[in-house]
């Protein structure tokens, strides 16, 4: 499609806070078990319909301070028309946002959307329904071939990001800052287990985190689409035709794959079925939605899947056949990286 689609754009920008939650009611603090990020959420009542609040600011998000995002990405998304283009089967849930300016002076939103909770994929340990895994990866596929040769043309997430905001540098500085967020030490002693259990893999991981460029460079074959970039199940959810898709922090221009890759990783421990036959899955779906693969799928795959690998072998190392199966996609993608 390459252009950004053009029109109005798919969520209400109010002016301020108090327009966006004009007429709201019982306003309470909430918050779920998947959500580790330092944003503040409280749900309203608003024309007896529940809502969410989030609270998005650079001063209390270590995600957003390690993707370097000091003007809130969400709210230039939002307030542009990219999103209009998303096919039905999207469900992004967002009803409206509003500009803020945080106690640090940064740019910041407060983003509203339908209270959808109840649609979520469950918290937990046992793998998801093959169903809703399947159509999770079909619906995924169908957003990717609708932002086909997409550009980025609003300043959304630069895609060489997604491979620089867990590291190691990351995880040292956000720990020495004293703050209390649970994932960056979560992150340093993944990779210090790396490096005491798997050296020849943390060393690799290692010089790609301090420089990825051979990875961008490889993941330069095939075609460009729209990233969400958080497949996680924790930001997903399902009615009986659409997919629920919250968190858009991390969207922009890049290869399909990587979204692929990310849902395999971060998501591994709930597959109801192998990672070969979800990666066949994803591309049957591709391909039936128009989109041939011929040309290019081993050549962005193979990075891909080393990329994913780069952002979370650090939480494998105590895993040996998940470890070992992401290690072995490593040693695929190096002659090509």
């Amino acid at each position: 499609m390459g252009d950004a689609p053009t029109g109005i754009p798919s969520v209400r920008i109010e002016a301020s806070v108090e327009s966006l939650l004009l007429g709201a009611t019982a306003p309470e603090a909430w918050s779920t078990s998947d959500s580790k990020s330092g944003s503040h959420f409280e749900r309203v009542t608003i024309d007896g319909e529940r809502h969410i609040v989030k609270y998005i600011c650079v001063d209390d998000d270590w995600i957003m301070r390690a993707t370097g995002d000091l003007h809130c990405r969400q709210l230039t998304l939002f307030s542009s028309s990219v999103l209009a283009a998303l096919p039905e089967v999207i469900d992004h849930a967002m009803v409206a946002c509003a500009p803020y300016m945080s106690r640090l002076g940064h740019r910041s939103a407060a983003l509203l959307m339908r209270d959808v909770s109840e649609e979520m994929v469950p918290p937990g340990s046992e793998p998801i329904e093959t169903a809703l895994h399947r159509r999770f990866l079909a619906q995924m596929a169908q957003m990717h071939a609708a932002y086909l040769g997409f550009e980025d043309r609003a300043g959304l997430f630069p895609f060489a990001h997604h491979y620089v905001f867990l590291t190691p540098a990351m995880a040292e500085l956000e720990t020495a800052s004293g703050r209390d967020d649970p994932v960056p030490p979560a992150v340093l002693e993944g990779w210090r287990s790396m490096d005491e259990h798997h050296p020849r893999q943390a060393k690799v991981l290692r010089e790609l985190a301090r420089d990825p460029a051979p990875l961008l460079a490889a993941l330069g074959a095939g075609p460009r689409t729209l990233l969400h970039g958080d497949w996680k199940f924790g930001n997903l959810g399902g009615s009986a035709t659409r997919t629920i898709l919250l968190d858009w922090d991390r969207c922009g221009e890049g290869p399909p794959l990587v979204d692929l890759a990310w849902y395999l990783a971060v998501n591994c421990d709930r597959l109801p079925e192998s990672k070969e036959e979800a990666i066949a899955t994803y591309r049957r779906s591709l391909e039936t939605a128009g989109v041939s693969t011929s040309s290019w799928w081993e050549a962005q795959l193979r990075p891909a899947l080393a990329g994913a690998f780069l952002q979370l072998g650090w939480s494998k190392t105590g895993e040996p056949a998940e470890f070992g199966w992401w290690s072995d996609r490593l040693d695929d993608a190096l002659p090509g990286i």
